[in-house]
């Protein structure tokens, strides 16, 4: 189960939840894959609501393997990930924003 005040969020993909959290070494990750712009550019265009499902996928990645998933963005192509785009982005945002606030 995620525990939200440790940075987590869970997301289920295929039927099985996975526990999501932007590690230092994922947010590096997520840095690298997104090539231009700021970690804040990205949380910027989450709270404008101008994020592209690019951003989505790679938050996702990235919050996947901060939780100590093993795959790869492409092993996500065809996954059902519960929600659809709109259960992703949600995630991701979540993601972002537990990222960057002080445990409580």
């Amino acid at each position: 189960m995620a525990n939200p005040h440790a940075g987590e969020v869970a997301l289920t993909i295929d039927g099985q939840t996975h526990t999501c959290k932007l590690t230092l070494g994922a947010l590096a990750e997520l840095e690298a894959t997104l090539g231009a712009g700021s970690l804040l550019d990205l949380v910027a265009r989450f709270e404008a609501g101008h994020y592209t499902s690019a951003d989505v996928m790679a938050l996702v990645v990235a919050g996947l393997r901060g939780g100590g998933w093993q795959g790869q963005a492409s092993d996500l192509l065809t996954a059902d990930i519960a929600g659809g785009p709109i259960g992703a982005a949600r995630a991701a945002a979540q993601m972002l924003a537990r990222a960057f606030t002080p445990p409580a």
